[in-house]
């Protein structure tokens, strides 16, 4: 069975910029007032469902979305292969199995993206109901821009299957009556806060792919199979898995309130929550480098995918400086990074040669150095970005970073979520530099960029860049003094800066609280963080204001205030 060839695929589909997640230079049609033309497959993985597919697909059937352009593509998962369609479904409708040996929501669906046809992916869970415009809405984003990702809204519903048929089901969606099926609006989900939060995740930050938790999701199908699809090896998690990639591949995140379902009954994830994270929280950490699951205060720990990926060009250089930049880096405070050296390895043979004399004596001698190492890796040269790892830093040859260098660039780079930050090493006569890349925003930029055209302008546009002073951020010439031996004067000073920053900005918090009471409280706010943040270097603001019992608790606090201004002077602050 085949579905339209309304265009062909993703031709005419426009790529506007999009900062960040803010996609609101994006304005959707008015459901109902557009023409669609791109071709759509919604992948049903289908395991255990006899009771809920048929609703499902009787909602299906009832979608607003023309007929010609979608198809839906059951996912047979059981063990006999005994699935057969209901009789109420839409139009091109068909059951595939999933591929041999696997098994599982992933493979399920990986395997029904391989045998679809239309452009666009949907993935829908066996156990929804669909408002009739579920589809279209999703749908009439994909016009707009070819690198979305769209979420559907969704609710859960108790729900009574001796009550509820495939009829009355299609029957209210085609009616525009889904509400009236339930009692009530039902359970939002988690993602829905995070939505209201974030002006529907316009305003989302860099883990807006948490929110790809499969249910009903969307994106173009060469997207999904650029980056790999499913990890069909977990059994749970693969949805937020592949969101991580995505947004590493330079993907916008949508969410759309009109593309409405109701989930029939509870998920597994509500009934019993401790017990899928502690499943779900290994297989995560190795893939996903995420303060969720990988914690900065464990021991030093290598993962499938680092957090960084060093690359160091070594043609040209000597073995010296490459082992001094390739060793810094290694004993970087960062364990959770790896390195690849760029060079001409290809011209390296087993010919007879003169061991002394060899023209390509140091590369030979680069890469026996690593040959051991299994953080360090030659390729003849570096892909564009960094994906999987969220940041790539590139070092010229001959440059140490200090330990403590990479941990504080990539937390400054978080903190003011920059998509590139360029340092300054030497200016005198040649201008050499070290840069640490974002590489969702790198993926992106080259998807936007013309032939020709400058990246890192781009990456200007989509993200904020700044540029350092490389030595200040501990980054000195191999063989100074100082380098690689521990916090530099530069670095240490960067550090008490924004620490002071940091506490500065609570400081102002609590003065705000603690004015606003009239009952001498400091607004839950306890004395002894004040104390503490006095003695981080901060003045004690306001405390003539703070009247009664509050100002006795924290007189002793006062008495760090002309320590605090000396080391306020120290840093230059």
């Amino acid at each position: 069975m085949h579905i339209g060839t309304a265009s062909p695929d993703g031709a005419g589909v426009p790529r506007p910029l999009i900062r960040r997640n803010d996609f609101g230079c994006l304005t959707p049609p008015a459901l109902g007032g557009w023409t669609p033309r791109r071709t759509v497959s919604v992948v049903i993985p289908a395991y255990l469902c006899e009771d809920t597919l048929p609703l499902t697909l009787a909602s299906l059937a009832g979608q607003s979305y023309p007929g010609h352009l979608m198809e839906v593509v059951v996912v047979d998962d059981s063990e006999d292969g005994s699935l057969r369609l209901p009789d109420l479904v839409p139009e091109n409708t068909r059951i595939v199995r999933p591929r041999p040996g696997g098994w599982g929501i992933a493979n399920a669906f990986h395997s029904g993206v391989t045998a679809a046809e239309g452009e666009i992916v949907h993935r829908i869970d066996s156990d929804l109901v669909l408002v009739r415009e579920h589809v279209e809405a999703q749908m009439r984003w994909h016009h707009l821009a070819d690198y979305l990702v769209l979420l559907g809204h969704l609710r859960f519903n108790e729900w009574d299957p001796e009550r509820l048929s495939a009829a009355e089901v299609h029957a209210a969606v085609a009616a525009g009556n889904v509400a009236e099926l339930f009692d009530g609006e039902g359970t939002p989900q988690w993602t829905e806060a995070v939505w209201d939060g974030t002006g529907d995740l316009r305003r989302a930050g860099l883990d807006v792919f948490r929110l790809h938790v499969g249910a009903t999701a969307s994106l173009p199908r060469e997207l999904y199979l650029r980056v790999g699809g499913m990890d069909t090896a977990l059994p749970r998690g693969s949805d937020t898995e592949i969101g991580y990639r995505l947004a590493q591949a330079g993907a916008a995140f949508v969410a759309d309130r009109e593309s409405h379902c109701r989930h029939l009954g509870s998920s597994t994830v509500m009934r019993r929550q401790e017990e899928v994270q502690r499943y779900t929280k290994p297989f995560m950490a190795e893939r996903v480098p995420h303060r969720q699951y990988r914690s900065p205060k464990g021991p030093g720990r290598r993962y499938l995918v680092p957090r960084v990926e060093a690359v160091v060009t070594v043609d040209g250089h000597t073995l010296e400086d490459v082992r001094a930049t390739v060793n810094a880096l290694l004993a970087s405070w960062m364990t959770d990074l790896s390195v690849t050296l760029v060079g001409s390895w290809s011209r390296l043979t087993d010919e007879r040669r003169s061991p002394l004399d060899d023209p390509l004596l140091d590369l030979r001698l680069i890469r026996e150095t690593f040959r051991g190492e299994s953080r360090v890796r030659c390729l003849e040269e570096a892909a564009e970005t960094a994906f999987p790892s969220p940041f790539r830093f590139r070092c010229p040859a001959g440059w140490a970073p200090e330990p403590e260098t990479l941990g504080w660039l990539v937390k400054f780079a978080d903190e003011r979520t920059l998509g590139l930050v360029s340092l300054v090493l030497d200016e005198h006569r040649e201008v050499v530099t070290a840069r640490l890349e974002r590489t969702a925003v790198l993926s992106r930029a080259w998807l936007l960029a013309e032939p020709g055209e400058d990246l890192d302008e781009i990456v200007h546009r989509i993200s904020d860049v700044v540029w350092e002073d490389g030595r200040r951020w501990g980054i000195l010439p191999a063989g100074t003094p100082g380098a690689t031996a521990g916090i530099g004067p530069a670095i240490q000073t960067e550090q008490w800066r924004r620490r002071a920053e940091r506490w500065e900005r609570r400081a102002r918090r609590w003065k705000q609280k603690a004015l606003g009471r009239r009952t001498g409280q400091l607004d839950g706010v306890p004395v002894r963080r004040l104390r503490r943040a006095v003695g981080k270097g901060l003045r004690l603001v306001g405390a003539a204001r703070i009247t009664g019992a509050a100002a006795a608790r924290v007189t002793g606090a006062a008495g760090t205030a002309g320590t605090a201004a000396a080391r306020r002077q120290r840093f230059g602050r």
